[in-house]
């Protein structure tokens, strides 16, 4: 790795631990800790030195004794505490970068979820800030404490004897040239390894999102290769780690041994020749050891931090991430035309969806909005809800552009119905107050329901309002999901409903009833309608024809079945279907 990507490896990883704000007391009194605990160590060999030199029962005074085992005992409890203390600051940086990116996930655009799996997303919060984590707490003090026990080591060792010292020095270039070339091969594989871990979170999450579909369609024997495919990938990713970290730990040691026989065959030299006393040698074997072990814990760090850089730079890309665009007028009066304004967009691969758009949604009138699929009606209520920001052209109320007003104002001025309405795993009661800031009583509770139609099917559950409905809402019926979203939006009593295919996937009792209570949704409320079968918008006051992103025809359904001919063949086809039926 270069010296400049190292650099930024380093300031990015600072950066992010600094935006956590981790307190500068605490990390202070750890490595304090953690710095008396070396210093102890240091002296120790010293210690052993003059009692081997000086050995004898009377020189064992009771003084000397309780010295050393204070030393042992203190050096052992600053040890234990600084140990809690940097994890207790890695938990809290890891907090710190989890509440960050989830802040930050909520407020980025929808289409960065367009273009980023959410396993992925979620492998960037979980296993990626937990390296980051580990690094702090597991590595850092030991990459501290090996430094200042090296440098202390060699200052003793220099004093002790300084021609033994010299030896060591071989040491250090051969570790160097170990290292670097492994560190930078650590780098490349842990970077494939988040990667591919991400992968496999995002598979993992589609299955069991979607179970119900894998078993309906027996794709059980293809989701199993898929997985084992993304199993396989991060065993061999595991091998290449496995072969690395097997690689630095032998020949650290084989190094190490080899400077340890040297040391020792030198050093016996030196004894015999009286020109170093035996003590002082068992002091240089033991400093020897504050030196070989440091060292293999430095080694472990810069693994470590290879593998917390290719993290870092991830969780940074998130952080950096451009969010949603918002404004600070807040809405006044929702009750005005809304115009759409030759509008065009295209997704980011160049695919222009809407072009050259324009009409006007009249105040408490009902819009609806039909054509073909793929026309851009979905991509079209996107961009009123402000999901995506238009290329060209504007959408304004009362001749104000929507871009101008805060997205909460805005967006609680929406009332959103779907074909698949989204329900969150929780209580029918957290459903339907979702997203509400505010303590709902019983009774607002029971008065939506029962506008929505939803009270009678509701008090037939075991536990009413209290009732689990799964992930997805699963154990509900579509009609019951539909029901459910329709009582969120009246609870809401938003000024703009939007009702995109509300009723197509519902069999024709449920069609009946949530039609009903759309109705009554409807009433006095500016609406547009999405819909595909036309029975459902015959009465609206307008009716927009979308044709392959173009507006082709505009009118009530008599205009249209007059003038537009793809309108007429459409409204033939199904009207003839529904007399028949």
């Amino acid at each position: 790795m270069s010296e400049e990507k190292k650099q930024i490896g380093w300031r990015q990883f600072i950066r992010l631990v600094k935006h956590t704000k981790p307190s500068k007391l605490m990390i202070g009194i750890a490595l304090a800790l953690s710095l008396s605990t070396t210093g102890v160590g240091l002296l120790v060999p010293l210690f052993t030195k003059n009692l081997i030199n000086d050995f004898s029962l009377s020189s064992l005074s009771t003084e000397r004794i309780t010295l050393l085992v204070l030393a042992i005992i203190i050096q052992a409890l600053a040890s234990g505490f600084s140990i809690y203390l940097l994890n207790r600051i890695g938990q809290f940086v890891v907090a710190g970068i989890r509440d960050q990116l989830w802040r930050k996930l909520l407020v980025l655009p929808v289409n960065y979820f367009d273009e980023h799996p959410s396993g992925e997303t979620v492998s960037r919060m979980t296993n990626d800030t937990t390296v980051v984590k580990s690094l702090i707490s597991e590595h850092l003090s030991n990459f501290v404490n090996g430094i200042i026990s090296i440098v202390g080591s060699m200052i003793v060792l220099f004093v002790l004897d300084w021609k033994m010292t010299l030896l060591m020095f071989i040491a250090i270039p051969l570790s160097v040239l170990i290292l670097m070339p492994l560190g930078k091969k650590m780098h490349q594989i842990s970077k494939g390894m988040q990667d591919e871990t991400a992968s496999f979170t995002s598979v993992l999450q589609q299955v069991l999102t979607e179970i119900r579909l894998v078993k309906a369609s027996n794709a059980e024997t293809i989701e199993y290769e898929n997985g084992k495919k993304g199993i396989n990938k991060l065993f061999h990713f595991g091998l290449k780690e496995a072969k690395i970290q097997a690689l630095i730990a032998p020949l650290m040691s084989f190094v190490m041994m080899a400077l340890l026989v040297l040391i020792l065959g030198y050093g016996g030299m030196r004894v015999s020749s009286g020109a170093l006393t035996a003590g002082a040698l068992v002091a240089f074997i033991m400093y020897l050891f504050q030196i070989i072990m440091p060292m293999a814990q430095l080694a472990s760090f810069f693994t470590q931090f290879q593998k917390a850089t290719g993290a870092t730079e991830r969780i940074i890309a998130i952080l950096d991430s451009v969010e949603e665009e918002d404004a600070l007028e807040q809405v006044q009066n929702i009750s005005q035309t809304i115009t759409v304004d030759h509008l065009n967009y295209s997704y980011n691969n160049g695919e222009q969806i809407l072009k050259d758009i324009s009409f006007n949604v009249e105040a408490g009138k009902v819009t609806a909005i039909v054509g073909p699929s793929g026309s851009g009606k979905t991509t079209l209520f996107s961009l009123f809800e402000r999901f995506y920001k238009p290329q060209q052209g504007s959408i304004s109320i009362g001749g104000k552009s929507i871009n101008d007003f805060t997205l909460l104002s805005w967006r609680s001025q929406i009332g959103y119905v779907s074909q698949e309405s989204p329900i969150v795993s929780g209580t029918i009661r957290d459903n339907i107050c979702y997203g509400i800031d505010h303590d709902i009583t019983d009774e607002e509770l029971n008065q939506v329901a029962k506008m929505a139609y939803a009270d009678q099917f509701i008090s037939e559950l075991p536990n009413g309002y209290d009732t689990e409905v799964g992930e997805r809402g699963m154990k509900l019926s579509g009609g019951q999901r539909q029901r459910i979203a329709i009582a969120r939006a009246f609870l809401r009593n938003p000024k703009i409903l939007m009702l995109d295919e509300a009723t197509s996937s519902l069999d024709s009792k449920s069609e009946n009833v949530v039609q009903q209570a759309l109705n009554e949704l409807m009433k006095g409320r500016t609406t547009i309608v999405i819909a595909h079968r036309l029975s459902t918008v015959i009465g609206s006051d307008q009716i927009i024809f979308l044709e392959k992103g173009k507006i082709t025809g505009s009118g009530t359904h008599k205009e249209l079945y007059e003038t537009h001919s793809l309108y007429r063949e459409f409204a033939k086809q199904q009207l003839h279907k529904l007399e028949l039926a």
